[in-house]
């Protein structure tokens, strides 16, 4: 057989580790064994704050439900009471984004509720 050197793809390796990991600081963007453990921290971090990501996004949406509502004498726990009650199918994202960026609409469903 002949001989197979892996010079090449050892290097192709390297050069896409690296520039993954361009722009971090210190020896975890020139060093290839820093810049290998970089990443895989990285991938894990990435993994599970796409999972906190939507807890944060619900949370927010929820706040900002609640200071729409605060504002025209209802408070959140009572407009979602509410809202089941009316049967009235609104998600949190839709509401909060009424409630900061259409008031008036968000004041016609409180109407419509109430």
């Amino acid at each position: 057989m002949t001989r197979v050197k892996k010079g090449v793809h050892a290097l192709k390796r390297r050069r896409s580790v690296l520039k993954q990991t361009k722009g971090m600081r210190h020896g975890r963007s020139t060093k290839e064994r820093q810049a290998k453990e970089a990443l895989l921290h990285a991938g894990n971090y990435s993994f599970a704050h796409r999972k906190d990501k939507k807890s944060h996004n619900r949370k927010l949406w929820n706040i900002k439900i609640n200071a729409g509502a605060r504002e025209l004498g209802m408070s959140y726990s009572k407009l979602i009471g509410a809202l089941h009650k009316k049967n009235i199918m609104l998600d949190r994202k839709i509401l909060s984004d009424f409630a900061e960026h259409h008031p008036e609409t968000f004041a016609k469903i409180l109407t419509e509720i109430k």
